[in-house]
C-alpha cells in the first residue's frame, strides 16, 4: 500500500471510530454509568475496536498462511489494512483520552498508544514487519472480555453470574493471548535479531519491554480485584491499561 492508501485508510478509521463513538452517545446509558458517560462511550468503542481486530487478526493467518512462516517481508493487503485501521484507532483515543480526561489519568494508555502507533507505524510505512504486528494484534481476544468487564462494572452488574464468568475467562485469555503473546514475540525478535536493523530492533524490544511491564502490573490488578479478594467494584474505577495494545493496548 502506498503512503496515500495508509493516510486514507488511517484517517477513515479515525472517523468510523468517532461515528461509533457518536452512535454510542444516542443509545440509553445505564444509570449507575451516568456520572460518566464519557468513560461509557470510550470503552463501548475500544470494546467495538477490539471485537473487529481480534477476529480481523485470526482471519489475517487463515487467508494468508504464508505470512505466519516470514512475518517480516511477506502479508496480504489485508494484513496492511488491518494495521493500518488499528493506527487510526490508537490515533482516535489518543485524542479523545487528551481532550476528555486528566492526563493522570490516561498517561499510562497514552504512553501505551505512543509506542504502539511508533512501532505499527514503521510496519505500515515501510512494509516490514507486518506480520508480526498482527500477532501484536491478537492481544485484542482477550481486550474483549477486558472492555466487557469494563462495562459490566459500570453498569453495576459485578455481582451477576455474566460477570464471573466473563471474569474467568478474560483470566484465561490473559495469559493465552496477552502474556503468551508478548513471551512468543520476545523469542521472536530475539532469535531473529540478525535480519532485523538496529533501528527497528531497538524500538521493538524496548515497546515489548514496556507492554509486558504494563502488562503483568495489569495482571496483578486483575487477580486482586477479581479473584484475591471480596471488594464493592464502583463505576468510577480508573479506566485500565488496554493492549495493543490495551496494550491498551496494544501490543
Amino acid at each position: 500500500m502506498e503512503l496515500n492508501s495508509v493516510l486514507l485508510t488511517a484517517g477513515g478509521s479515525i472517523g468510523f471510530f468517532k461515528l461509533v463513538n457518536c452512535g454510542v452517545s444516542k443509545l440509553p446509558i445505564p444509570e449507575t454509568a451516568c456520572r460518566n458517560a464519557w468513560k461509557w462511550r470510550n470503552i463501548c468503542t475500544s470494546f467495538t475496536h477490539s471485537l473487529i481486530t481480534g477476529i480481523w487478526a485470526v482471519l489475517c493467518f487463515f487467508v494468508h498462511p504464508q505470512m505466519a512462516e516470514d512475518l517480516i517481508g511477506t502479508h496480504s493487503v489485508f494484513s496492511h489494512t488491518l494495521v493500518s485501521v488499528s493506527i487510526g484507532y490508537f490515533i482516535y483515543d489518543f485524542l479523545d483520552m487528551v481532550l476528555n480526561q486528566k492526563m493522570i489519568l490516561s498517561w499510562e494508555l497514552l504512553f501505551h498508544h505512543t509506542v504502539v502507533i511508533s512501532c505499527f507505524g514503521i510496519a505500515v510505512l515501510t512494509g516490514r514487519y507486518v506480520g508480526f504486528a498482527v500477532v501484536a494484534l491478537l492481544v485484542e481476544i482477550n481486550s474483549v472480555f477486558l472492555h466487557l468487564r469494563q462495562i459490566l462494572r459500570m453498569a453495576n452488574l459485578a455481582d451477576g453470574d455474566l460477570y464471573r464468568v466473563n471474569s474467568m475467562v478474560n483470566l484465561g485469555t490473559y495469559v493465552v493471548f496477552r502474556i503468551n503473546t508478548l513471551a512468543w514475540m520476545t523469542r521472536w525478535l530475539v532469535l531473529n535479531r540478525d535480519n532485523i536493523p538496529l533501528f527497528s530492533y531497538t524500538v521493538g524490544s524496548v515497546g515489548l519491554a514496556i507492554m509486558t511491564a504494563m502488562n503483568i502490573v495489569l495482571f496483578y490488578r486483575l487477580l486482586r480485584s477479581d479473584f484475591l479478594k471480596s471488594s464493592t467494584p464502583t463505576p468510577t474505577d480508573c479506566k485500565e491499561s488496554r493492549g495493543q495494545g490495551e496494550g491498551k493496548k496494544e501490543t
